[in-house]
């Protein structure tokens, strides 16, 4: 059998032979070329349009589809994400909290250790100024913040004997000696100026603070950390600040005390993860809910007694990221908010776990937003207040 042209030609010619496309290729060719010999530069090169798939990439003309399907998934996939964490947060939303008392939380201890009934914010004022301490297992660093609160209190009550206070520790579950160890002072200073209010289950700082305001009898209403990382006296400046706000629509107005000017320093001596963590936080508050204030977590805020009221009355939050909402809720209201800059020191013992803490304060910021926007929280302008 004879064999075929192309195994006994050799060089150019069999070459060619060998490599000879199909007859339908020859519209493959570019203009100019007319047979595959004519190649550049030596006999047998393949045509440029098949060189461009065997050498190169492909023209960037040709990926721009695949990228514009992509960004399409892309797209489809967060508002996919998105739809899903917002049905979690519909579903999962509780409505407007009760504010439900065990039967131990009705009442307070006096000095005597007898059971007193406690009042209740919507009784009229007795007293210039509440002063609310939520502590969950403070009995070291709460003496410290007590002894500066109270010579304050006791010293500017003198000087102005028309000045009148209270003190409610409100020990928020605690698992040591801390409504023990507030207690002593209810025993030396009286439980007209000082009461304990002992919860029988942890509810969380927010849920704390709620209870103690609502248990208080003053006209304006501060809230202060166990800490004592605010140096007191600061209440003065808090209460300029209030009355700067003046006039108050419906006896109404908040004053935030503010670590925004110590911004820098706390830069210069924390990591820069922290820091990010710090930044990213302030982004979501500013994006999902409070325009203007730039610290929302100093636990140094004063109210007058309505807004002090409307607001609490309506919060759904009790932990970390309660501020948050409850500032939103402010805004909502129209309430007035001043953002006063205070004297404040880092105490160590914090509760706040910096990463896990900071994670749960995002999610519950992106939650307070969806669930105001699905309607699953509701504000009502006319809501009322009994």
């Amino acid at each position: 059998m004879e064999p075929s042209a192309p195994l006994h030609r050799l060089g150019a010619e069999g070459t060619r032979a060998a490599f000879s496309p199909p007859r339908h290729a020859g519209a493959l060719r570019p203009a100019g070329a007319t047979s595959l010999a004519a190649g550049p530069g030596r006999a047998g090169a393949l045509p440029p349009v098949w060189r461009c798939g065997i050498g190169r990439a492909a023209p960037a003309w040709r990926m721009a589809p695949l990228l514009l399907q992509l960004a399409v998934l892309g797209a489809a996939l967060a508002a996919a994400v998105v739809v899903l964490i917002s049905i979690v947060a519909f579903t999962t939303a509780t409505k407007m909290p009760a504010l439900h008392r065990h039967e131990e939380e009705k009442f307070f201890l006096n000095a005597k250790g007898q059971k007193e009934t406690l009042p209740s914010i919507w009784d009229s004022p007795t007293k210039q100024l509440s002063v609310v301490v939520p502590s969950y297992n403070e009995e070291k660093r709460l003496p410290v913040m007590m002894d500066e609160a109270l010579s304050y209190l006791e010293k500017r009550q003198k000087r102005d004997p028309a000045f009148t206070y209270e003190v409610i520790v409100v020990d928020d579950g605690s698992k040591d000696q801390t409504s023990k160890v507030a207690f002593k002072y209810c025993q030396k200073y009286g439980s007209d100026k000082v009461r304990v209010i002992t919860l029988v289950k942890n509810r969380g700082k927010g849920g704390a603070i709620r209870m103690g305001i609502f248990s208080s009898r003053g006209e304006k209403i501060l809230m202060a950390d166990a800490d004592g990382a605010t140096k007191f006296p600061d209440v003065e400046k808090l209460e300029k600040g209030l009355n700067d706000l003046q006039p108050w629509p419906n006896q109404m107005a908040i004053a935030c005390g503010s670590r925004a000017h110590l911004e820098k320093e706390s830069i210069a001596q924390r990591s820069y993860f922290r820091t990010l963590l710090m930044y990213g936080f302030h982004f979501l508050v500013w994006f999902l809910c409070v325009k203007g204030i730039r610290d929302t977590q100093c636990g140094f805020k004063l109210f007058t007694r309505e807004a002090a009221s409307r607001t609490f009355s309506s919060l759904h939050v009790e932990r970390w990221a309660f501020d948050v909402e409850l500032l939103y809720i402010a805004q909502f209201f129209k309430i007035p908010i001043a953002e006063i800059a205070v004297n404040w020191t880092e105490i160590e013992g914090s509760k706040l776990v910096p990463f896990w803490s900071w994670l749960q304060m995002g999610k519950d910021l992106l939650f307070i937003r969806l669930r105001y926007l699905t309607g699953a929280w509701r504000l009502e302008q006319t809501r009322k207040m009994n």
